[in-house]
């Protein structure tokens, strides 16, 4: 059965309002004895939970870790084991790059090479401002490989995509990451025979990159993952009759959300911005994707306490929504991002849903062992997209 085209035959075209907020890599692991969940003051998330319905998610299937594209997919009702998107074309269109038939792009971190090691995958999260400086003077540097054009543009801390341009590019590489420290630079394999050439490319620019930033004492060198190209993928209007809108600060997640079809609002770099942009914006669009990233990235660097913190400043904002009064609220993650494993892991997420509809369960708080008892149960997240409408009432009555 093709269950995009079967969800897309009942769908209606409704006033009603969903708003999906998205806690990034939200899911934890207790330490002494507690979860960030578990530990933070969430006083409105806990009362949503009492009122509401809750479940675990698995972006997935279970035991399967995912990177954040194909866990946002799922959220938005496509099977990621049927899109495969490459991070860096996410990436590239979150910072508004003119990706074409002709180009292959990647995610870019900046990182610490010391004595034949990656000591620092991130470089420290140098600044922004150093960024731009390191790109700048690698488009001066590393223009042109093997009569291939490469450009470097920044993103945020120590994020930057590359762009490859010429004819006959694939993206059928493994990646340039090691994905752990203290561990040898890592060099793109080709996955398919046609690939073979792009990875000496890739190779090259990448032993160029290195030899151009040999003076730098953080970021002395590049790792790179997602090489992608441009996929073909539905919009959320044209399957699910919606007129969806992103509020995100990230560019790997306004890309995601560009990629299928929604429009990417304005928003400052501080949390209220996020909410701020929503109440501004709520009047036109009837689908909000809002993206908090905070606690993923505090649960990489394993900082319990930050990441509690996001959580709790969070649920302050949980009544600017409510006074909003969307027909659907949920609140979930992508995929879990342990502080103890300091990387995205297997573990289900945390799913609370809140409508007028939804069937009350007997859970209490908004943590990860109180959503397992909920009347949800445990489900693919992949199943979120046909609840959130259901409880919108944009879908029909299925057969006769």
């Amino acid at each position: 059965m093709d269950k995009e085209k079967f969800i897309k035959d009942l769908c209606i075209e409704t006033d009603s309002k969903i708003v999906l907020l998205v806690m990034d890599g939200l899911g934890d692991l207790p330490q002494n004895g507690a979860t960030t969940l578990e530990a933070a003051s969430i006083p409105n998330l806990d009362s949503l939970a009492r009122t509401g319905c809750c479940g675990l998610t698995d972006p997935v299937f279970r035991g399967i870790t995912p990177g954040s594209g194909p866990a946002h997919l799922s959220l938005f009702g496509y099977d990621p084991t049927k899109y495969i998107l490459g991070r860096g074309i996410l990436e590239a269109l979150g910072i508004n790059i003119d990706v074409t038939q002709n180009d292959m792009v990647a995610r870019g971190n900046f990182a610490t090479l010391k004595g034949g090691l990656i000591v620092d995958r991130r470089a420290g999260r140098i600044s922004t401002e150093k960024n731009q400086d390191l790109c700048a003077k690698l488009n001066e540097t590393v223009k042109e490989v093997d009569n291939n054009k490469i450009s470097f543009f920044t993103g945020k801390e120590h994020r930057f995509v590359i762009k490859f341009t010429a004819e006959g590019l694939s993206d059928q590489l493994s990646d340039a990451d090691p994905q752990k420290e203290n561990k040898p630079i890592v060099y793109p394999e080709p996955i398919s025979s046609e690939a073979k050439r792009t990875a000496e490319i890739v190779n090259k620019v990448m032993d160029k990159v290195t030899e151009a930033l040999r003076e730098e004492k953080k970021a002395n060198t590049i790792l790179l993952r997602g090489f992608s190209k441009f996929p073909s993928i539905p919009s959320m209007e044209d399957l699910f009759k919606l007129k969806p809108a992103a509020i995100a600060n990230y560019p790997m997640y306004k890309g995601l959300a560009k990629l299928v079809g929604m429009a990417v609002l304005d928003a400052g770099s501080e949390l209220i911005d996020l909410f701020e942009s929503l109440k501004k914006n709520y009047h036109k669009y009837n689908f909000f994707y809002v993206h908090v990233k905070k606690t993923d990235s505090y649960g990489e660097d394993g900082n319990f306490q930050a990441k509690k913190e996001t959580i709790e400043k969070t649920d302050r904002f949980i009544p600017v929504i409510l006074d909003l009064k969307p027909d659907v609220l949920v609140v979930t993650s992508d995929h879990s991002t342990p502080c103890l494993l300091k990387s995205h892991s297997w573990h289900p997420n945390p799913f609370l849903m809140h409508s007028k509809y939804a069937q009350t369960d007997n859970v209490k708080k908004f943590t990860e062992k109180e959503c397992s008892h909920g009347y949800l149960g445990r489900f693919r997240s992949l199943y979120a997209m046909p609840l959130m409408l259901a409880h919108a009432g944009k879908l029909v009555k299925f057969g006769a």
